[in-house]
């Protein structure tokens, strides 16, 4: 890339220069014109005995002079101005393709080790039950592990085929009438029981509204997931549903180290992980949060992060009650 840029910017310096030479060129071109055409003027009129003769001719040359001289000039700010947007657009093209790159190659390194942690995990477990005889409380606690492996894997595999679909159109959702209390209730319990003792939950019986449930579970599991991964160690994660006239409010809160103001903007971009170093070292994709919005805006609702008090981040999701 940094070759890229200097070949680009050396290739744009020369373009440059060389309008300018051109155009200094040309300026001294007309003076030429203008002497010359002065000194025929001198060599045929004279000044004393015809005066009106000879002004009439001098301001016809100086006029020439001068249309000449809006002509290059009126051309060569134009050129100037198209090589400008020009150098512009492709140089804004080299830096979206080279960002693209680096997220194509950091997302691959990201779903690679993704994919390899629950495998490993789960082919370690089996190999431990086959292997030996354990007790049955040991166990069922390898098969627990193992199952919640499995989700982790079964949640990465459904948002790359959701993402997919998206980008190529070929998402076409439900949108039945649906108990978003239950599916919220559920998942919470899900995530219970593979982190105990980490959900709060304060739930309102019987909200209703529209879409699809496979995808609004995958928008709660999300968030859920996300609310683990940066939640502070032994810090719990709270989980609301309330209404509010003809919508309903969702958020989850976690007390993690939050997210900072100008991060906010971008973390629903696809790819986009916060830049901070803690972060870095979290797992992930870069696609939740992505899809999560995308599922949210789908459904008529819209998705907000805010500080949490004292510390962490709030995600709201408004959306319309059915």
């Amino acid at each position: 890339m940094r070759l890229i840029s200097v070949l680009y910017f050396l290739l744009l310096s020369y373009m440059i220069a060389a309008l300018l030479f051109w155009g200094h060129s040309l300026d001294r071109q007309n003076g030429i014109i203008y002497k010359n055409e002065l000194d025929a003027l001198h060599s045929h009129i004279d000044s004393v005995q015809q005066p009106e003769a000879y002004i009439q001719q001098f301001k016809a040359i100086k006029e020439n002079e001068n249309a000449r001289k809006r002509q290059y000039m009126g051309e060569g700010t134009t050129f100037l101005i198209i090589i400008l947007i020009g150098a512009g657009v492709v140089y804004s093209s080299i830096r979206s393709n080279d960002k693209l790159a680096r997220q194509q190659t950091n997302f691959i390194l990201s779903i690679t080790h993704e994919l390899k942690s629950p495998i490993a995990a789960m082919k370690l477990n089996l190999q431990t039950l086959s292997k030996r005889k354990l007790e049955e409380s040991v166990q069922k606690t390898l098969i627990d592990r193992s199952i919640t492996e499995a989700n982790r894997l079964d949640d990465l595999c459904n948002n790359l085929i959701l993402a997919s679909q998206m980008e190529n159109r070929h998402f076409n959702p439900a949108n039945e009438r649906i108990n978003f209390s239950k599916i919220l209730e559920d998942c919470c319990m899900i995530y219970e029981g593979r982190f105990k003792n980490t959900f709060r939950t304060d739930i309102a019986e019987d909200c209703f509204t529209y879409g699809d449930p496979l995808l609004w579970r995958l928008s709660i599991n999300n968030l859920l997931e996300n609310a683990v991964k940066y939640g502070a160690p032994g810090t719990a994660v709270m989980v609301r549903l309330v209404r509010q006239d003809d919508e309903l409010v969702w958020s989850v809160a976690d007390e993690g180290a939050g997210i900072p103001d100008e991060e906010k903007v971008k973390i629903f971009n696809k790819f986009y992980r916060v830049g901070n170093e803690n972060s870095r070292k979290t797992k992930g994709t870069g696609l939740g949060l992505y899809l999560t919005a995308r599922i949210i805006h789908q459904f008529k609702g819209a998705i907000v992060v805010r500080d949490n008090v004292p510390k962490g981040s709030v995600f709201e999701v408004t959306f319309p009650a059915g």
